[in-house]
């Protein structure tokens, strides 16, 4: 992808996007973590995910706007086929919207990922989006006989010829790595208009600048760090849609976090199910242990997890979508081996508590 554009993000401070939303999606994000049954045992694969379909249900009853399913290819995942899961989501929900978390195009198929979810949005009546990335694991390059050196190739060149499918007319398109299509029709056709489709970013600039260029919404996976070292990303978006040409497109985070009655019995009820999460992907990337100090501070009130009270957690989230001008919040709400039981608790906290706080205090601006 050529995009010549003429922007920059050296370090020079930009103006934060200080615009306060006055409407929310208020979403959820789960990768399936395998968690602990009441006897402290791992559960099944199947058993996590009739627990993730549970949990979607209790977040549609509770009018949450939206919840996504996470796609890994590990043993401390229970899903590696988001559209299955969401399509028996659809079957017992009513309202909420539902998608993936992400769907990791590099090493998919983008016709089949547009089929898979253009069904979705049938069966489920119009419900469907999909949020495209690379994904922060590898596991599916060699699981589907991909090449890492490909890796930035495969990905510009899928969402090339996915933003072609988005258009629901005869596609004629060539790349590199997949035969070219002339004038082929994709089916079944979308029945609600457009399939909405967002681009996921961890802290990449020239992935903020590609999802301008095609001028698809912005989702920041803001994982660790500060959500306000996040502000120039959303500047430099906005930016390049308008360099682009690109009419204006929402912005969304997904962000980690739950929440408890109180700020320290929910940073105690997590720690050490984040811990274990944490320092098990470490070992394979080198990081050193999570200590708790460390967990305290990004938990803390302007670091990237979003841990703790209701009112805590919906102060956060209100500053941060001021921060960053958002459109969507969307809480990562499973995490490690933390048990169903407690992921209800956060999900009934978040829709009933947390939401109704967020709104009221953006619609005071």
């Amino acid at each position: 992808m050529q995009t010549h554009l003429s922007l920059r993000l050296d370090g020079t401070p930009l103006a934060t996007n200080t615009s306060s939303p006055r409407h929310i999606e208020l979403g959820l994000d789960t990768f399936g973590d395998i968690t602990l049954d009441a006897t402290g045992a791992p559960k099944s694969a199947a058993h996590v995910i009739r627990d993730v379909v549970e949990q979607a249900v209790l977040a549609d009853t509770l009018g949450l706007d939206y919840f996504g399913v996470g796609e890994h290819h590990r043993d401390d995942y229970a899903i590696s086929a988001p559209d299955m899961v969401l399509a028996a989501i659809a079957g017992q929900t009513q309202r909420i919207r539902l998608g993936s978390a992400v769907t990791v195009l590099s090493s998919d198929d983008p016709i089949r990922v547009y089929q898979r979810f253009s069904t979705l949005d049938a069966v489920s009546s119009g419900r469907a989006e999909v949020i495209l990335g690379r994904g922060s694991f590898t596991e599916s390059f060699p699981l589907f006989g991909l090449d890492l050196a490909n890796y930035e190739e495969l990905f510009e060149e899928k969402l090339e010829l996915f933003t072609e499918l988005l258009k629901e007319k005869p596609v004629s398109w060539s790349g590199n790595l997949r035969p070219a299509l002339h004038q082929q029709s994709v089916y079944p056709a979308m029945e609600s208009g457009t399939l909405k489709t967002w681009i996921a970013v961890g802290g990449s600039p020239q992935s903020v600048v590609r999802a301008a260029h095609y001028g698809l919404p912005l989702m920041l996976a803001i994982i660790g760090g500060e959500p306000a070292q996040f502000a120039p990303f959303a500047e430099l978006y906005h930016r390049a849609l308008k360099e682009f040409g690109q009419p204006g497109q929402p912005i969304g985070v997904h962000s980690p976090g739950h929440i408890a009655a109180t700020d320290q019995e929910a940073m105690d009820e997590l720690w050490p199910h984040y811990a274990i999460m944490h320092n098990r992907i470490g070992k394979d990337r080198g990081w050193p242990a999570l200590t708790r100090a460390e967990f305290d501070a990004t938990a803390g009130p302007n670091g990237a997890l979003v841990v703790g009270s209701p009112e805590t957690v919906a102060k956060k989230i209100t500053r941060v979508a001021k921060t960053l001008g958002l459109s969507r919040f969307d809480l990562k709400y499973s995490h490690g081996t933390l048990p169903h039981a407690s992921l209800m608790k956060s999900i009934e906290l978040y829709a009933t508590e947390v939401a109704p706080r967020v709104r009221a205090n953006l619609s005071q601006e």
